[in-house]
């Protein structure tokens, strides 16, 4: 028995030597050239061993695929806004819940620090929202007006009086700040440097300053490390990283009305078989008319199912004229204004208040027929294309703010392309070019006339979801209204979202089919 026992050590040491030498240590060849990867002696070429996204702080991922995007109910408002139309949405990520008074106040703590000179008044004024959103005129709301944004006991409530300007340059922020904890966490920025971010201003860590070489933080001790997996051609340890290399996550981002949807039905949790893991299949099924984005009773606003839950409300919303919350020693929704962030049941991807609550801004700009004159896949609204600058010698530069200075594309240098032929496409489509009317004093004027013929301008963003002031009907996720983006409300506020990269199905999880046998034409016999 001792015996047999040796000859088994003996060949799993054989075997865990053998994989030692021609696993993990092996090195990586390029299929076309058959030139060593990370090797000093043949070029240095780089490939990082990177090869999963890893999820942002605060976000959840969103498994893309089609879906029916529009009205699931009877269109009572008449706005034809929302016609039912077949659309695909890639994979993403985004937060779990929406962005809270807490969140945005760290986000004014470091727009103060970083900006306090007397040349940024302007920067540190325009990050304020409005608090005086909840005044009206026939309503006591003045300590919503002192104290929602302010008082600890409203930390985690959802933050408002914030425009579409506003929570765009929050995503922009909060980008820079999860990658320069990354560089720190990876040891390629010294960690001292935090200590003291008063008065950086331009110098502030800015990731697409940092890629260009225009920002240039002191290297931690990982980075000089012979440990550091980075390196030069010459084989000696790299400071700089590349996105190639894996590190940076993209960018914080507003979702697109099409993912913000798409992720609030969870149509996944109407799937009776879905696919869990690598190699196990799923189906294509859903099983439920969906209207909202609960994944229990979903077109009911109460909890269903028996226990000391049944009959509770869903969401926060208001039932009736008068009734916000329903009845003291029996609350319904156990929430006036707005609720906790976390509150109520989260929906089938894990994101909670996708109905009810707050409003929530997106990224596309609004037109009443957007769900018929967008793209099939990946539909949105709303691009105006930009680049970035160089100057005379050819060289990036950075802005007041540390960011990289960038212009709009303009029709000139695009009207050879076959994909697109001008630089702000808006309008594209929208039949604004039917609309040029007599007697507009300037270009801007032209096309919808906004103020004159109609409300919508370019400047009109979607806002979707609901809020506690609003009946049932804007809970569905597909109804639709719209905001200028330079205007805030009490009943509006925002989450963030990002793109995925790599596997539509998740970490873990291939592309494409991958089938053990590769002799397709041969029949099995």
């Amino acid at each position: 028995m001792n015996l047999k026992n040796l000859l088994i050590l003996a060949a799993c040491s054989a075997s865990l030597a053998s994989c030692k030498m021609f696993g993990k240590n092996k090195t990586a060849q390029s299929s076309v050239t058959g030139w060593n990867y990370n090797d000093k002696n043949m070029g240095g070429f780089q490939v990082s061993q990177e090869k999963e996204q890893r999820t942002g702080p605060g976000l959840v991922f969103v498994e893309g695929g089609t879906f029916t995007m529009g009205a699931a109910e009877e269109d009572v408002m008449g706005d034809w806004n929302n016609i039912p139309t077949r659309k695909t949405v890639n994979s993403f990520y985004i937060d779990q819940t929406e962005v809270a008074n807490v969140h945005y106040r760290e986000y004014l703590y470091w727009i103060n620090n970083i900006f306090d000179g007397d040349e940024y008044a302007a920067v540190r004024e325009g990050a304020l929202p409005d608090t005086l959103v909840w005044r009206s005129e026939l309503a006591y709301n003045e300590p919503l007006v002192e104290y929602y944004f302010r008082h600890p006991s409203y930390n985690y409530y959802p933050v408002v009086g914030v425009t579409w300007r506003q929570a765009a340059d929050f995503c922009l922020w909060r980008t820079d700040r999860v990658n320069e904890k990354a560089l720190i966490d990876k040891q390629f920025i010294n960690k001292n440097t935090l200590k003291n971010i008063q008065g950086q201003g331009a110098e502030s860590f800015n990731t697409k300053s940092y890629l260009l070489g225009l920002t240039t933080p002191t290297p931690g001790a990982g980075a000089r490390s012979k440990k550091n997996p980075l390196k030069n051609p010459n084989g000696t340890p790299r400071t700089q990283v590349t996105f190639e290399d894996g590190i940076l996550l993209p960018a914080y981002r507003l979702p697109t009305e099409a993912e913000w949807e798409y992720a609030a039905l969870a149509l996944v949790g109407q799937n009776p078989k879905s696919s869990k893991k690598e190699g196990q299949r799923g189906e294509e099924l859903v099983t439920n008319k969906q209207v909202y984005s609960w994944s229990q009773n979903v077109n009911g606003m109460r909890d269903s199912r028996r226990g000391s839950w049944q009959g509770t409300f869903l969401a926060n919303f208001k039932r009736g004229n008068g009734d916000n919350m329903g009845v003291a020693g029996g609350l319904n929704d156990r929430a006036v204004y707005t609720a906790p962030v976390n509150s109520f049941f989260p929906n089938a991807f894990g994101i909670y208040n996708m109905s009810g609550n707050v409003n929530e801004w997106v990224a596309d700009v609004y037109r009443p027929l957007s769900s018929t004159d967008n793209d099939d896949i990946a539909p949105f609204r709303g691009n105006y294309f930009q680049k970035d600058i160089k100057n005379k010698d050819g060289e990036f530069e950075k802005d007041s703010l540390g960011r990289v200075k960038r212009t709009f594309v303009t029709d000139e240098e695009s009207k050879n392309r076959r994909n697109y032929q001008k630089g702000n496409v808006i309008n594209y489509l929208d039949g604004d070019s039917l609309l040029v009317g007599i007697g507009y004093e300037t270009e801007k004027e032209r096309g919808r006339g906004y103020g004159i013929t109609t409300l919508i301008s370019d400047k009109s963003r979607v806002i979707k979801g609901g809020s506690w002031n609003d009946r049932p009907y804007w809970l569905a996720p597909g109804a639709r209204r719209f905001m200028e983006e330079d205007q805030t409300s009490s009943t509006v506020g925002f989450r963030c979202a990002m793109d995925r990269l790599g596997s539509p199905e998740g970490n873990g999880r291939k592309t494409g089919i991958h089938y053990q046998q590769r002799r397709q034409n041969t029949r099995k016999r």
